[in-house]
């Protein structure tokens, strides 16, 4: 194994979310929920990380895939939801990482309805990515998290340890050959407490938070009771 790691990297921005106090004294189970950035199947995976996951949420555009997802190998189920399906050519020149996660809420309510209801019924661990797993990954995990009655200062507090790797992200995403950044709009490389609030607010602030949201969104209380049953300990 030690022969392999030397050879192999990480999953860029691995973690899994278990052990996070929930509402009414529960407790987010280990091995149900993990969140990274783009993996391959060649990819290294420590030895606590439910590994391969049953279920893989990939929430990238389809112009990013270019054909099979790389964890095809290793035989998940996947499901692709593309949350930034809305934007037009152009739209990062003039924009803010709050504004980006401002569409993912108010463009895409329907595919982050729908990645609830596919953690609910997941029979094991469920891997949610896109390719940093910093801002559709950061938006969709808040969003489960807040349902599950997690505090929202664990919430930010995850979200911020995606600053820990944007190295392991970047060696994963740049093209050989470029600078760092690689032409994006240099806002869309940071880890931005204030724009993940953008979408917090707009659940918690629901006249009946977060499941208010959800439920005006098209889920159903069905699929609350099914994500805190598969979910919380």
């Amino acid at each position: 194994m030690t022969d392999i790691a030397a050879r192999s990297p990480s999953v860029p921005n691995l973690r899994d979310l278990g052990g996070l106090a929930a509402r009414d004294g529960g407790t987010l189970a280990h091995g149900r929920l993990l969140r990274s950035g783009l993996p391959h199947a060649t990819d290294v995976v420590p030895a606590h990380i439910e590994w391969p996951p049953s279920l893989v949420v990939d929430l990238r555009s389809p112009v990013e895939h270019g054909g099979d997802h790389p964890l095809t190998p290793l035989s998940p189920r996947v499901v692709n939801l593309p949350l930034l399906h809305s934007l037009a050519p152009g739209w990062f020149t003039d924009s803010t990482l709050a504004d980006l996660y401002a569409v993912v809420v108010e463009d895409s309510a329907d595919l982050l309805v729908r990645l609830v209801q596919e953690v609910a019924s997941a029979d094991g661990a469920t891997l949610v990515h896109c390719a940093a797993g910093k801002d559709r990954t950061g938006v969709g995990v808040a969003l489960v998290l807040s349902l599950l009655g997690v505090d929202v200062a664990a919430i930010e507090a995850d979200y911020l340890r995606t600053a820990e790797e944007l190295g392991a992200i970047d060696a994963r995403l740049r093209p050989p050959g470029t600078s760092p950044g690689y032409g994006i709009n240099p806002v869309f490389h940071a880890v931005d407490v204030d724009a993940l609030r953008v979408a917090l607010d707009r659940w918690h602030g629901h006249r009946d938070g977060p499941a208010g949201w959800f439920l005006e969104a098209g889920g159903g209380r069905r699929d609350l009771e099914r994500l805190e049953s598969s979910l919380l300990t």
